[in-house]
Formats: structure tokens, C-alpha cells, sequence
């Protein structure tokens, strides 16, 4: 099972119910864009029970196109990792 924006939404508007619609959504774009921001700008975003997110470097190489053989120049890239805190491991975890 998946969470989409709307089943998040959803379930907002059910804790805060005096909140429209609307404005939830406006909370959480800005909740998410901001986020975006500070890794655009190579910050740490840090969620205090539930991850870090931090961008990391992929260095640039020289890579075989699987199909042909042949050497292809792989340019360098910017990844975005997750760690999840000590809290979400042992609720994911839990038995």
C-alpha cells in the first residue's frame, strides 16, 4: 500500500478538522518545498524521530553500455539519501 498527497491530506483534515482544505495543502507545499530548498542548497534537512535527508556526489566515470559494449562517459550527479532515526527502525521493525 502507497500514501499519495491526498490520503495525507485526508488524514490532516481529520486531527484538524477548524483547518480547510486549502490551507492544508498550502502547509504542505511549503512543508515539501522547503525541503527541497535546503537540498538544492546542499543542506541537511533533519526530522527529529523520523530521518536525515542530505544530498550526496556521484563522481563522474566512464560506464559500458550494457547492450553494445561500448565505454560511455557518465557524467557526475547529485543523489539524495535517507537515514532513518533510531525511533522509525523500531517502529518499522517491531514484531
Amino acid at each position: 500500500m502507497s500514501v499519495s498527497k491526498s490520503d495525507l491530506i485526508k488524514q490532516l483534515k481529520k486531527i484538524y478538522p477548524n483547518l480547510l482544505k486549502k490551507d492544508l495543502l498550502k502547509i504542505f507545499d511549503i512543508f515539501i518545498n522547503e525541503i527541497k530548498l535546503a537540498l538544492k542548497n546542499n543542506e541537511r534537512v533533519e526530522l527529529r524521530g523520523w530521518g536525515i535527508f542530505y544530498q550526496k556526489n556521484q563522481n563522474s566515470r566512464n560506464s559500458r553500455n550494457p547492450k553494445t559494449g561500448e565505454v560511455v562517459y557518465t557524467p557526475e550527479k547529485k543523489n539524495i539519501n535517507f537515514r532513518m532515526s533510531k525511533e522509525l527502525f523500531k517502529i518499522i521493525n517491531e514484531k
